[in-house]
């Protein structure tokens, strides 16, 4: 455990002067080269701006309005046989469009719970474990000028269930 920590404080800087060292034995102007990549990821942050408000704006609606808690209790008689607490379903839902937003409900979860009980540790599994579906979708494949998204839509939503039900039972398991 020790050398991953070790390995861990040193790979960044390795990184870097790694980088750095192939620009100048390969004669490339790495200063200018990192401007342009700059200036192009300035022009990506400006595309994909007005999706990441629409999303931000949608979430905080949702939110405020009441409808993630109503939704909760609505779906609570199918999520209480499957013992998955119906308080969290508002927080996967959530993360499946933004991360920040599930951050938010987590911490309301941790203050109402506490972050040592069942509810603040499975969570924080869920959370780690499942990824902003939407949000990556619409930013990177807005950015990539992707199209046609195939079964990406589909293959994530199965994985974030199946890690929705992988941490039920970890935590189950664990804890």
């Amino acid at each position: 455990m020790s050398f991953i920590i070790y390995m861990s404080n040193y790979i960044i800087p390795f990184t870097f002067f790694y980088i750095v060292g192939l620009g100048l034995l390969s004669k490339t102007p790495i200063y200018d080269e990192f401007i342009k990549g700059a200036k192009d990821g300035f022009k990506v942050v400006l595309d994909i701006m007005p999706t990441l408000i629409g999303l931000m704006v949608a979430i905080g609606v949702l939110r405020a309005s009441g409808a993630l808690d109503l939704l909760s209790r609505l779906l609570e008689p199918i999520t209480d046989p499957l013992h998955f607490p119906s308080e969290l379903l508002p927080v996967v839902l959530v993360k499946m469009f933004s991360s920040s937003a599930a951050t938010s409900l987590l911490l309301d979860i941790f203050k109402e719970y506490g972050p040592d009980s069942y509810l603040g540790r499975l969570v924080s599994i869920i959370l780690s474990s499942t990824e902003t579906i939407f949000y990556t979708m619409a930013v990177y494949f807005m950015a990539a000028g992707v199209k046609k998204t195939r079964y990406t839509l589909i293959g994530a939503l199965f994985t974030t269930l199946v890690s929705t039900i992988a941490s039920v039972v970890i935590t189950n398991l664990v804890f």
